[in-house]
């Protein structure tokens, strides 16, 4: 595998990283994992992937745990961007028995097929918990958020009416999003005003579904087909992303703005796409030394204790390009999430 000389260092940053999500950080949003939300969820995510490369049961009962405590707060919080959590559920109930993770998962999949609101074109549009709406707006960040745990449930039940959702979903998110000049993904496509409202080509949108599509596709193998637009369009995305590759192996967090900060989660997100692609077999070895690149640098970022730096904050689609490098850099669970990914896939 790429990473055998590195897998001491791997796993003991991966280990502090681990740890340090776990923390009692109460009242900090960023770093919070016990309230319900996408924070947290792509925390839980994460954990689920780290669990299933190390495979220590106190792993598992950690997540066990949380969605113990945690599953009550959900009850008002039936927005797409807040689905993230119940990615972990299936899972749950694969190796615990517990028909509660079941029965909640079928419940909260069928709200996502058959009432969560959507755009004039069929995409799910993009609501929140926060007081905020964005009618009609496609974002990036719901292929991770919600899709993940659709194309899930449906290999635990077998209901193929899932899958074929996720892949729909995919399918369309794609094909709104992708700059067909460029390749890459812009942040978000408003269906009122036929735009992509500021056009920014963010480094964290391109994440989600950089990482988000080999995750979806290798829960759906042998289920359903992917569409060969969705291949097509992911390829494309994926080399192109190279091109806006720094020398120091990171994106910057509007990539195609050479003077903005480098960002650490969504260039942990983009190089662990690389690598689970590369593993299913989407993509060629080509992609292996430029994520040595970013795995090296990404390393640089935890400090000793596990946090993980130049991570930016909670971002919607902003009103100007410029507005983005001004949004400030502070650890979170998805800056730590999407870090802990990419270090138990270069694990693997």
């Amino acid at each position: 595998m790429p990473f055998t000389s590195k897998k001491e260092i791997l796993l003991q940053k991966a280990e502090a990283v681990y740890q340090k999500m776990l923390e009692d950080h109460t009242g900090n949003w960023g770093m919070d994992i016990n309230h319900w939300d996408w924070v947290p969820g792509v925390g839980v995510i994460s954990i689920l992937e780290y669990y299933e490369q190390r495979g220590k049961k106190e792993i598992l009962q950690h997540l066990t745990d949380w969605a113990n405590q945690n599953l009550h707060k959900a009850e008002n919080q039936k927005v797409i961007n807040s689905m993230a959590p119940f990615a972990i559920f299936p899972v749950l109930y694969n190796e615990t028995g517990d028909k509660k993770w079941l029965q909640t998962a079928e419940k909260i999949g069928q709200w996502i097929v058959n009432e969560a609101p959507r755009t004039r074109e069929g995409a799910l549009e993009h609501t929140v918990t926060e007081d905020a709406s964005f009618p009609e707006q496609v974002w990036a960040d719901t292929i991770f958020m919600a899709v993940l745990f659709l194309a899930r449930l449906s290999r635990l039940t077998g209901n193929t009416s899932y899958a074929q959702e996720a892949l729909q979903q995919l399918k369309l998110h794609l094909a709104l999003l992708q700059d067909e000049q460029t390749g890459v993904l812009f942040h978000g496509w408003n269906c009122m005003a036929g735009d992509h409202m500021s056009a920014a080509r963010w480094t964290r949108a391109n994440a989600w579904i950089a990482v988000g599509t080999p995750m979806i596709l290798q829960e759906l193998e042998k289920i359903v087909t992917p569409d060969e637009e969705i291949i097509d369009r992911y390829n494309i995305l994926m080399k192109a992303l190279l091109n806006y590759q720094q020398e120091n192996g990171l994106w910057n967090t509007v990539m195609d703005q050479v003077d903005f900060y480098p960002e650490t989660s969504g260039s942990a997100g983009i190089a662990a796409g690389l690598l689970k692609a590369w593993r299913i077999g989407l993509l060629d070895e080509n992609m292996i030394e430029p994520v040595k690149k970013t795995v090296l640098a990404v390393l640089d970022k935890i400090d000793a204790d596990g946090t993980v730096a130049g991570v930016s904050g909670g971002t919607p689609v902003m009103p100007s390009i410029e507005a983005y490098n001004h949004i400030p850099c502070y650890p979170s669970q998805y800056g730590q999430g999407l870090t802990l990914i990419l270090l138990a896939e270069a694990l693997r």
